[in-house]
Parts: structure tokens; sequence; C-alpha cells
């Protein structure tokens, strides 16, 4: 099974895109379960990141740090990423946070959000 043709998959992306994080955390660990490597680290790390975003809403600035950090290194060890994935749309906003998150004093009310981007061109 490829996981990046389910219809989960796509529905996890839309989700995470508009920054419904549970949700979108939600889809994509039922798809993570039904998941072999390499694809499973792939999504794990979007879960993670996911759950990132989840706990800076609630204000847990150290689990989102913690979760930012366990994702984002997921998805770059990855093996196996979905089709014309474009990294840096996801890596660099956390990255930012994650810098932010250092110093909470700095993080900004508007602060980066990560989205799964797709060019399928190539």
């Amino acid at each position: 099974m490829d996981p990046f043709r389910d219809p989960r998959f796509s529905r996890g992306v839309e989700l995470f895109n508009v920054g419904e994080w549970y949700a979108a955390h939600d889809v994509f660990e039922e798809l993570w379960h039904d998941t072999a490597e390499p694809e499973r680290r792939w999504l794990q790390g979007a879960v993670q990141v996911a759950v990132a975003m989840v706990h800076l809403g609630r204000d847990n600035l150290n689990g989102a740090a913690i979760l930012l950090g366990e994702g984002t290194g997921r998805l770059m060890r990855s093996q196996a990423s979905p089709p014309g994935w474009q990294a840096a749309a996801v890596l660099e906003p956390c990255r930012q946070l994650q810098q932010q998150l250092q110093d909470p004093d700095r993080l900004a009310s508007d602060h980066p959000c990560p989205r799964l981007v797709f060019d399928l061109s190539k």
C-alpha cells in the first residue's frame, strides 16, 4: 500500500494546511498505524509536527519544542517522502519556531506555520 495515495493522506494534508492540527494528527496517525517503513517514518514526523502545533496552541512551549525537533528530524531522515514534497515549506517554519521557543519572550503571536506543499509538475 502506498500511503501517499491513500485518501486519508490528502485529508490529513488539507487539515494540516488549514491549521486543524489535532484533526490532522488523528488522520495521519491512523494512516501511520497502517503503514510500514520506509514511509512510516515520514508520517510519524508529520504527526509529531501537528502535535507540536497543538502544544503551542495550548501554551505548552516545552512540549512544542520537543515535538518540533523530533518531527522535523524524522521528516529529514525519512527514506521515503511523498512525491513532489517541498520540504522547506514545513521545515523552515519549524526551524523558525524552534528558535523562537528558545526565548519564549520572542515568540510572535503571528508565528510561522508549517505547511505541507507538493510540486507535482516535475
